[in-house]
């Protein structure tokens, strides 16, 4: 359970971090059993601090954790990190990045190589980070950019060695390649979010998990059908 208590859109009010907290205090009273499953998103170092006070189970941040001041405080946790890929580095999503397609996938992996070794050098294990390349105006206002990453992410994988998240629920980039809106933009989301799950990614952030559940299930089930299919023809000539 991914929980922003602000939004990150290139329209979105700022919101201060004593708001941010006052937001998300009453959510993680009610799930205080369940602690290892939220993930807090935000970008404001007193929000993360309180949300590791609070023992969630992931942080989640749309900069990277771009301040070194918090990684005693992130060594010392043993939360999973989603550190994310933008190419504005600090602020929410912007309509003026411009990311050429072809200059992403280097630019993604120099970003990484180099906030991983920081992060790894304060102390921060590994197996606790979760890469995310951001996606629609996180990459730039054109959708190339967006296609070109997600079509490639087994290329970045590959240069990374970490586990990938990828989000793609309603992105701007979908709406523009569908010419929809983004209040119907669930079957876009839904077949980008399906090939980034056969392309690579771990992990999927989603508006619809029931929705993508289904389809995993439906994609799993007839891949087994599959293999089971070519087994028997095998056997059959034999």
């Amino acid at each position: 359970m991914d929980v922003g208590p602000a939004a990150s859109h290139p329209d979105a009010r700022p919101v201060s971090p004593a708001d941010e907290i006052r937001r998300i205090a009453p959510l993680l009273d009610a799930l205080s059993d369940q602690m290892h499953r939220v993930s807090i998103d935000s970008f404001q170092p007193e929000t993360q601090r309180y949300a590791l006070k609070r023992g969630v189970g992931y942080l989640n941040d749309i900069q990277g954790f771009p301040d070194p001041a918090l990684y005693p405080d992130i060594a010392e946790a043993d939360c999973r990190l989603v550190v994310m890929h933008s190419a504005q580095r600090d602020g929410i999503a912007t309509r003026t990045g411009h990311l050429r397609p072809e200059d992403a996938l280097d630019e993604i992996v120099r970003f990484f190589e180099a906030r991983v070794s920081a992060l790894r050098r304060s102390g921060v294990a590994a197996d606790r980070l979760i890469l995310d390349p951001g996606m629609g105006f996180f990459l730039s206002p054109a959708p190339e950019t967006s296609l070109h990453v997600l079509s490639n992410l087994q290329k970045l994988k590959s240069a990374l060695g970490l586990p990938l998240l990828v989000s793609v629920s309603r992105k701007s980039f979908l709406g523009a390649t569908v010419g929809l809106p983004v209040k119907d933009l669930g079957p876009a989301s839904l077949a980008a979010e399906l090939h980034a799950i056969g392309n690579g990614a771990d992990y999927v952030r989603t508006h619809a998990p029931g929705d993508l559940r289904s389809a995993i299930t439906i994609s799993e089930t007839l891949a087994k059908f599959r293999s089971r299919d070519a087994r028997d023809r095998g056997l059959d000539h034999a």
